[in-house]
């Protein structure tokens, strides 16, 4: 760990290009996944959800695979590993004519794609400690979200002039071009004499490790409620906006100008958390998400849905409380485990995106010609991370 307190722009665009993969192969399909189930015989367009859905439980246990690998031989061997089983799990999606042999690439490619996820934010700690790592995540979070507010258009003019399949190949491409700028630009963060003798226990070693702070383990479940309830959202948003309002030309721009309401966010966090402390901004967005949910519910709750500027209000103000949140709370639970940083990543990251598939489908199962249930969700998944939150800060000092 170096404690850098200085701002390195290369670094953090680089590192924002790695986590950008994982954004680019989820929003960019957005738009085609109508079109992707009526070509493989799906019959219930709510099956849909499981192309979204499914990459983020691959993102969860690629995770415990590529994390403790890293703190053993390296970040950026691994973060290659990773890219090739992204190559082989996209040619099978574009190769297939069989939903269930889709979801099996999907999730492949998750795993294939939580190699750079986890690493990239590895390397920050690595690199950084304290609100200052919480500035650089809340930097990488920004250029991150930049990609959610091109990728549905992206995916949309693909679409239209070329086939669901030219998405995956576009993928690709934008990868490769990544990997290449990773292998000549960035150096290795874990110094030789950092890294952990490679074990067949490093896993259960390195658990044991994670579970004595307890701030990590509490933040990590607040990842999973917010995350779990922000991607209903994601699997959902193309039935919201194309079903039930009926605005498929819309939809790109509609998710772009939402994504613009998180990355609004997260730069203004950068710009405060030093100031601040990402304890005091992440506590009082927590209670942001929860009111907000919580007003719609009870002002919609025996109404049918609102007109579109609503809606996209209430969807802005819910995204912006986010925005100050997804950096934080990686920051904070990774502040504690700077020593375990690949394997603390990777069973943070795992146990919010494990947490987060179920309550995603749970959830999006209901939302089929109403937005409420969406919002119900929100509501129940903000107010317990708000009650684990209120534990944890009973615990800080």
């Amino acid at each position: 760990m170096q404690n850098k307190q200085t701002f390195e722009f290369e670094f953090v665009a680089l590192m924002a290009s790695l986590m950008s993969i994982v954004a680019l192969s989820i929003d960019a399909l957005l738009p085609a996944l109508p079109e992707i189930g009526a070509s493989l015989g799906v019959s219930n367009p709510n099956d849909n959800q499981l192309l979204v859905t499914m990459i983020f439980l691959g993102l969860g246990f690629g995770q415990l695979i590529f994390g403790p690998l890293s703190d053993s031989f390296g970040r950026k061997p691994i973060v290659y590993a990773g890219f090739v089983v992204f190559i082989i799990a996209s040619i099978i999606c574009v190769t297939t004519h069989n939903f269930e042999m889709m979801i099996f690439g999907r999730v492949l490619q998750g795993i294939g794609l939580s190699s750079p996820r986890t690493i990239a934010i590895a390397m920050i700690r690595d690199r950084y400690s304290g609100n200052y790592m919480a500035k650089i995540l809340s930097f990488v979070v920004m250029v991150f979200i930049l990609v959610p507010v091109i990728a549905p258009t992206l995916g949309q003019f693909l679409l239209n002039f070329y086939n669901w399949e030219s998405i995956f190949y576009v993928n690709l491409i934008f990868g490769a071009i990544i990997m290449l700028w990773f292998w000549q630009r960035q150096s290795e963060t874990l110094v030789i004499e950092k890294r952990i003798r490679f074990k067949p226990r490093i896993f259960i070693d390195g658990t044991k490790e994670f579970l004595k702070y307890k701030h990590s383990i509490g933040f990590t479940f607040i990842s999973g409620f917010i995350t779990g309830s922000f991607m209903v959202y994601l699997s959902t948003a193309q039935q919201i906006f194309q079903v039930q309002y009926d605005l498929a030309d819309m939809f790109p721009y509609i998710f772009a100008s939402l994504a613009i309401s998180v990355g609004l966010a997260t730069y203004l966090n950068s710009q405060l958390v030093v100031k601040y402390g990402m304890w005091r901004i992440s506590f009082i967005a927590v209670i942001a998400y929860v009111t907000i949910s919580v007003l719609y519910v009870i002002l919609f709750w025996a109404s049918p849905n609102p007109g579109i500027l609503v809606l996209i209000s209430f969807f802005a103000l819910q995204f912006f409380a986010i925005g100050f949140l997804f950096g934080n709370l990686r920051a904070l639970a990774m502040q504690p485990i700077g020593h375990i940083a690949g394997i603390g990543a990777a069973i943070n990251g795992f146990v919010s995106t494990v947490m987060a598939v179920p309550i995603a489908n749970f959830v999006g199962s209901f939302v089929k010609d109403s937005v409420l249930p969406l919002f119900i969700g929100f509501s129940i998944f903000g107010f317990l991370s708000l009650l684990v939150f209120l534990r944890l800060k009973l615990r800080h000092k």
